[in-house]
């Protein structure tokens, strides 16, 4: 009964697990549409085929992709902006001032217009500003963005490292229902020839109606436990379909590998291998890295900015000609120098003086989390390895003492229940030893992830 309690636990855990990823299932490539019902996959062709195809991955790398757009673009400060402009337009009326002339030729004054400019005036020009020096806003700015990109790479190497962690452990929960089944299967072949065996005797009247009913007994409730089973292993089938992006209609199948090197580390130094080896522990520090450039991009806000404009081109409405288009030019060098911002920096700094601070907390409960984590692994691996040999002397124990019980039923001196009690023990002990293996390999596993290596 308390293994069939562990597989119910472990398939709500792991279905817990996988469910915030179920939502974003999607199909795979070719090489894994091929995959078919029947088809026995390896943990590392599974682990393949999720980091490659899901989009949780993906999305991660696109976060990659937009931290380098975003490099590109405060490197644009150092570059120049260059414009053309063009203008036409028409003025009615043109304003005209009125001059009194003498004329000689009249002896008689007369009225001359002067024409300030023209109707229609045209002009084109090409326009060039340069920021010669911005006294570090722009530097602070790619500094940023390179550290945020960092971030984003780290972000995506540890959305891997958590897939290849659920990954684990829905193949190996696989592993054991696959073989708990082929167990339960023996068991209930094992049942069912003791019930014809005994029916037989009955209707010889060498045998109880007790016998005939205990048997059945039995075998209903081998049944219920393998329904169970199948159960829990159809919930851990659909959470490897969504983690790889299976159609339902495919019925996974994994190889019994349970197979992993244990880290050769010393005992002594997990801890610090951990600490300097974990995607947290990194991540948590290029934050406190980020959080500190853009305190010091705040500062730099109110920096004066010294640049360049100049500006080349030609338009109408140069005296005395109106018409004439004329070739025209300006430039100069300006300087910007803030002098009151309403207090702005001063809270922004506060802002970001308390973001400093909280990313320096968040490093220590990254340490504090992974100083759990190193332990609980290490300490569920010990325990595994020790319920190892335990059950493989339960299982050798359970087997002589059937290879008795077969005698003594031979001769008389047990009954049939005794056997079947016999046998029910070694199937339990052996379903309890392969528990305890897989209990292994899958420690063995999370001790790898809390120790930060790469396990994808």
């Amino acid at each position: 009964m308390r293994t069939f309690l562990y597989i119910a636990s472990l398939s709500f855990s792991l279905v817990t697990g996988v469910s915030s990823f179920q939502a974003n299932g999607q199909s795979i490539g070719n090489n894994a549409q091929t995959v078919v019902s029947g088809d026995s996959l390896s943990l590392a062709q599974i682990m393949q085929t999720v980091i490659q195809s899901h989009p949780s991955i993906k999305e991660a790398e696109e976060a990659v992709a937009i931290a380098d757009a975003k490099i590109g673009f405060a490197k644009s400060g150092y570059y120049p902006n260059v414009e053309a402009n063009a203008s036409y337009s028409h003025v009615g009326p043109a304003p005209i001032i009125p001059f009194p002339v003498f004329d000689k030729t009249i002896q008689d004054n007369r009225i001359m217009n002067f024409q300030l400019f023209p109707a229609d005036n045209y002009s084109g020009s090409l326009n060039y500003n340069q920021v010669l020096y911005d006294f570090g806003k722009t530097k602070q700015s790619v500094g940023m963005e390179k550290e945020s990109k960092t971030i984003a790479e780290r972000n995506a190497n540890l959305f891997k490292q958590r897939l290849s962690s659920m990954v684990a452990n829905t193949f190996y929960s696989l592993v054991f229902l696959q073989e708990a089944i082929k167990i339960k299967d023996k068991e209930l072949q094992i049942l069912k020839e003791h019930l014809e065996f005994v029916e037989k005797k009955k209707a010889t009247g060498s045998a109880t109606q007790y016998e005939l009913l205990s048997i059945k007994v039995k075998i209903s409730a081998a049944e219920n436990q393998k329904v169970d089973i199948v159960t829990s292993q159809k919930i851990q089938q659909s959470a490897l379909r969504s983690l790889m992006g299976l159609p339902n209609t495919v019925v996974p199948i994994v190889k019994q590998d349970i197979a992993l090197v244990l880290p050769n580390i010393n005992q002594d130094s997990l801890l610090n291998y951990a600490y300097s080896n974990r995607l947290e522990m990194g991540l948590s520090k290029e934050k406190e890295t980020i959080t500190g450039l853009q305190y010091n991009l705040v500062k730099s806000q109110n920096n004066p900015v010294l640049s360049l404009f100049a500006s080349a081109g030609g338009k109408n409405g140069y005296p005395i000609d109106l018409a004439v288009f004329k070739f025209n030019y300006a430039a100069g060098i300006g300087l910007k120098i803030p002098l009151f911002d309403g207090y702005r920096m001063k809270y922004n700094l506060a802002q970001t003086k308390s973001a400093v601070n909280n990313a320096t907390y968040d490093t220590e409960i990254a340490r504090r989390s992974i100083t759990n984590e190193v332990v609980e692994s290490e300490a569920n691996r010990l325990a595994a390895m020790q319920k190892i040999k335990q059950y493989e002397l339960q299982v050798a124990q359970a087997e002589e003492a059937f290879s008795l019980a077969k005698v003594n039923y031979s001769t008389g001196a047990i009954t049939n229940l005794d056997l079947l009690d016999a046998e029910n023990i070694v199937s339990e002990s052996r379903l309890m030893l392969l528990k305890s293996r897989v209990d292994y390999i899958t420690s063995v596993f999370r001790l790898n992830i809390s120790l930060g290596n790469k396990m994808y």
